[in-house]
């Protein structure tokens, strides 16, 4: 049976990516599969395999950037209730990789278990949060990990445990095509002192990003000893413009997507502000936008 016609009730065809993205950015995909179970999605990743079409997850499309042609082959959206559940059982907590960071936060913080305040404002689902290891010099999602379920090339089920994972700044070595389930260990506080981290943690993070009503992301990982957007204010770029896409004022390291951005016109900006930075620099950029 050909792959649409399988996954028929959970498929849909040239699928437009853009709402799904922070930015609003982009082409459609080929398909759009929301499976309902893991079982469900075990099968179309292996039916992907057979037929050798490409598979993706796509996440909460915050560091996302979808090329104005679109996407060839399958984007899985986890967003079936038994991907975004969130359980807590004394200080564990089981949450599945679709769901929100926010509602893991959120469901933490109720029922008075500390670790996650300082990952207040991000925007992720969780899966892609771990993936990426979300966080700053305040604490790592990647710090309460106990294990996670994933699944492989194969489309197996396999638990992996914190220690066999590395995890760096922004970063980890997690390379299973599916995070499905994630356990955290935690540890109890005083609602007060929670809430008193939570209100520092937000008022630093929106401190250092561009406005909330602006359309923006975050360019480039921190090289070493330094940040993104120092270098990039030393090498002239603020402000800098391509098409309706430029760089921050407020925080160089972010591009504002004026309306009438198109994807190209990131491409384009990104490329440039890569390109100048090691003329007049010497550092090389590594870009943190992930591009489909």
């Amino acid at each position: 049976m050909a792959f649409r016609d399988q996954f028929a009730d959970i498929l849909r065809a040239d699928q437009p990516l853009a709402p799904f993205t922070h930015l609003r950015i982009g082409g459609p995909a080929e398909y759009v599969v929301t499976p309902q179970t893991p079982a469900q999605l075990a099968d179309v990743l292996k039916a992907c395999r057979r037929e050798k079409i490409p598979f993706r997850v796509m996440g909460d499309g915050t560091n996302l950037l979808i090329r104005d042609e679109g996407v060839r082959g399958v984007v899985v959206r986890l967003t079936a209730p038994e991907f975004a559940s969130v359980k807590v059982d004394g200080k564990s907590v089981t949450v599945g990789g679709g769901a929100k960071l926010s509602h893991l936060i959120d469901t933490a913080c109720r029922a008075n278990l500390a670790g996650f305040e300082t990952l207040v404002g991000i925007r992720a689902t969780v899966g892609g949060a771990v993936r990426c290891n979300a966080g700053d010099r305040s604490g790592e999602i990647a710090d309460n990990l106990v294990k996670l379920d994933v699944l492989d090339e194969a489309g197996q089920v396999r638990t992996r445990d914190r220690s066999e994972i590395r995890f760096g700044r922004h970063d980890s070595d997690l390379d299973d095509p599916v995070i499905f389930s994630l356990e955290f260990k935690l540890e109890t506080d005083q609602p007060t002192a929670i809430a008193k981290r939570m209100r520092r943690a937000w008022i630093n993070r929106r401190a250092e990003e561009p406005f909330l009503y602006q359309s923006a992301m975050r360019m480039f990982k921190n090289p070493s000893g330094r940040t993104a957007a120092e270098v990039i204010e030393e090498a002239g770029l603020v402000r800098s413009k391509s098409g309706n896409a430029e760089i921050s004022d407020r925080n160089a390291n972010y591009l504002i997507a004026q309306p009438g951005t198109t994807a190209t016109d990131i491409l384009s900006l990104l490329k440039s502000v890569r390109e100048t930075v090691f003329q007049k620099t010497g550092v090389s950029l590594e870009q943190e936008i992930n591009v489909w």
